[in-house]
């Protein structure tokens, strides 16, 4: 780490006027800023009026009803988000401790069929540390939002994350025992396409009949719904309404309890994964060190 000059730590502009300059560019919203900060929205205009006086630029681009980065501000953002993720951490780590809250945003089935049923053992081992869960399918922006750690669904490549792969989101048909009966058994795999299929559009029905050697060109003109998750269409799969497509480590107790079956050894595979991921420069905040390793440890195990 760089050794700062007493001329350089005096060219640093004022550490509120940096700190509303943050909370603004991350809401990207005066009010908003004020409202987190506890200060006035005059206030939060004062403190960006004497940093830009400092950079000798403006930072925002004030619009009607909204403001936008400037290119300056665009530069000036990310490292001063950087340079308070890194003051937080050390902060931390002098307390020397994990405690406070770790903000969570996983996608639904994740949660539903493999995080919460295992949570509560990182809960007795941290018991400072409270765990606050969204679900969501949306990209977490770490910049703007409250989040500590995401688990996401994809490649695994993000710019300024840090990945871990959980899980393989393999897939392949899973149905009731039940409903496989309605046709004397399921022995092939041209027999589903003679049940409904549950979200027949998904990409990853195309994938698993083409790899199965089975022509399926009518599943796009099936009827359905895409339900949004794979936890709602096992629910549905459950219930006997369909076959659905699944990924087989989500959903482990249900095969082993014989609520689904999987009929074919048959998996497809997108390249797709479940990662955890936080911004590179919060690697070694306590809070989020304890969460990675104790995950970690839990898919190893």
């Amino acid at each position: 780490m760089p050794d700062l000059s007493s001329r350089q730590v005096a060219q640093l502009p004022p550490l509120q006027a940096i700190r509303v300059f943050e909370a603004v560019a991350r809401h990207l919203s005066f009010t908003k800023a004020a409202s987190e900060l506890a200060i006035t929205q005059a206030a939060v205009s004062y403190q960006i009026k004497v940093l830009e006086e400092r950079v000798g630029a403006p930072l925002f681009l004030r619009r009607p009803r909204q403001i936008a980065l400037t290119e300056a501000g665009q530069r000036l953002a990310p490292a001063v988000s950087e340079a308070f993720a890194i003051l937080g951490q050390a902060y931390a780590a002098a307390r020397g401790g994990a405690d406070g809250l770790l903000c969570v945003t996983t996608v639904l089935t994740f949660a539903s069929n493999w995080l919460a049923h295992r949570l509560g053992s990182f809960q007795i081992a941290h018991p400072a540390l409270a765990v606050g869960r969204e679900t969501t399918s949306r990209l977490t922006d770490f910049a703007r939002e409250d989040t500590d750690i995401a688990i996401r669904s994809g490649g695994g490549k993000w710019p300024g994350l840090e990945a871990h792969k959980l899980l393989d989101a393999d897939f392949t048909p899973m149905l009731s025992p039940k409903l496989a009966a309605t046709i004397g058994g399921v022995r092939e795999p041209a027999d589903l396409l003679r049940l409904p299929i549950l979200d027949p559009g998904d990409i990853w029905w195309t994938q698993w009949f083409e790899a199965a050697g089975v022509h399926s060109h009518d599943l796009a003109k099936r009827p359905g719904s895409s339900m949004g998750a794979q936890a709602y269409e096992a629910n549905a799969a459950i219930a006997g309404h369909g076959v659905a497509v699944l990924t087989r480590a989500l959903f482990k107790a249900e095969l082993a309890d014989g609520r689904l079956i999987q009929p074919f050894d048959l998996v497809g595979d997108d390249g797709h994964a479940y990662w955890l991921v936080y911004p590179e420069a919060r690697r070694n905040v306590p809070k989020i060190r304890a969460f990675r390793d104790w995950l970690l440890a839990e898919i190893a195990g």
